[in-house]
């Protein structure tokens, strides 16, 4: 039991968001009287909130280093009516919109990056001069007016389903199998990671909660896998994430760069004195953020189906609560990527179910503001217990 209750202190936000998540969920399975887990419900739960997913995980690079970026929202309806343009009006094939669009992305996040990193401008008074900026400059694009519709080959980015090439009929047979592979794939990682703990001498769970653990998330991977095959199987954006999601944590847990981001988020100073490249490590932040907002853009333009002026609104409010919410610190030096998706599932549950027992939009609003400063707070009194 010491063990356990040492597990939890240290990874307290995380669990707790866990445990928040599910009793949210289980709390509006309850009061829409069961919609909100059918496979239809799910699915729409996914497309709903992918783009802010995909902002989230740039986010918490942002905040990890101690900044913020308010700009986000903005390049994403910027960069949705650039794709609009170059697909739409002047014909391009979507594959080359679709690099073009990330390269602008990219450019703008190395043009913020520039700024914050080398001539050391707050991040918050560059980004929301961003947000400004680009807000005005999707509008002076668009002309004020929407474009649309995209190609159907873009479209499917957003509201596409992987193909059931096993040939299932009611039952989307490929995405039963993929849950079972990634359960093989999820148990010996684990299995892995513990024989390497074990030869170096690391403390490990006890092998009753290694074990628990195991069963459980198996578990959540196969009953959410079997559910989705009943409906249409995987979304496209949901393998995009699933990618974006190993990518990042094995960038952040695993390699050089992510320690590097922790340091200048825990010390700026003491990181530069280390050796550690703080202002170019700082510049990649915000262009890595930069792209992750075209990609969240050119999403929510296939999934809108047209690119217009109002789009990108609060987003990055969404991103930056999700990012708090799931574990990280206003200060810096802490956030995890798994910690802002489950910050932004809990977001997207409770909007989604919100929504479905016909709660208005100021009382959503609301909510989910008492929400993110419970969680501000929540980390501010643990850190003081620590301390």
């Amino acid at each position: 039991m010491q063990a356990v209750s040492e597990l939890f202190k240290k990874n307290i936000r995380q669990y707790g968001m866990i445990i928040a998540l599910v009793f949210i969920t289980i709390l509006f399975q309850i009061l829409t009287e069961g919609i909100l887990l059918k496979p239809l419900n799910i699915t729409n739960l996914i497309l709903q909130n992918s783009y802010i997913l995909v902002l989230a995980i740039g986010m918490v690079l942002v905040i990890i280093t101690g900044h913020i970026d308010l700009s986000v929202g903005s390049i994403a309806a910027f960069i949705g009516a650039l794709s609009a343009i170059m697909m739409v009006d002047l014909q391009l094939p979507v594959y080359l919109a679709v690099i073009l669009s990330l390269a602008a992305g990219a450019l703008i996040g190395a043009w913020q990056g520039f700024w914050i990193a080398y001539i050391k401008i707050p991040a918050f008074i560059v980004t929301l001069a961003g947000m400004l900026l680009f807000r005005g400059l999707t509008m002076i694009v668009l002309g004020g007016q929407s474009i649309a519709p995209f190609p159907k080959a873009f479209q499917r980015i957003s509201s596409g389903f992987i193909p059931d090439w096993l040939g299932g009929g009611e039952i989307h047979l490929l995405t039963v199998t993929l849950g079972i592979l990634l359960s093989v794939l999820y148990i010996w990682q684990e299995f892995k990671d513990r024989r390497t703990q074990i030869k170096y001498n690391f403390d490990t769970a006890p092998i009753w909660m290694f074990t628990t653990k195991i069963v459980l998330l198996v578990a959540v991977i196969n009953i959410f896998t079997f559910v989705l095959a009943t409906y249409n199987g995987l979304p496209n954006i949901l393998i995009i994430l699933f990618f974006l999601i190993v990518i990042y944590s094995f960038v952040m847990n695993r390699m050089v760069a992510g320690r590097h981001i922790y340091a200048i988020g825990g010390n700026e100073k003491a990181a530069s004195l280390s050796g550690v490249k703080t202002k170019r490590v700082t510049f990649w932040v915000f262009v890595n953020m930069g792209a992750l907002a075209a990609l969240s853009g050119l999403i929510f333009a296939a999934r809108l189906n047209s690119a217009t002026p109002k789009a990108g609104i609060n987003f990055e409010l969404d991103a930056i609560a999700a990012c708090f919410i799931g574990g990280a610190s206003a200060s810096g030096g802490i956030g995890t990527v798994i910690g802002a998706i489950i910050g932004g599932l809990v977001m997207g549950v409770m909007n989604n179910g919100m929504s479905l027992i016909g709660l208005g939009v100021d009382w959503q609003q609301g909510i989910k503001g008492l929400v993110l400063l419970l969680a501000v707070a929540f980390d501010i009194y643990n850190k003081s217990k620590t301390n």
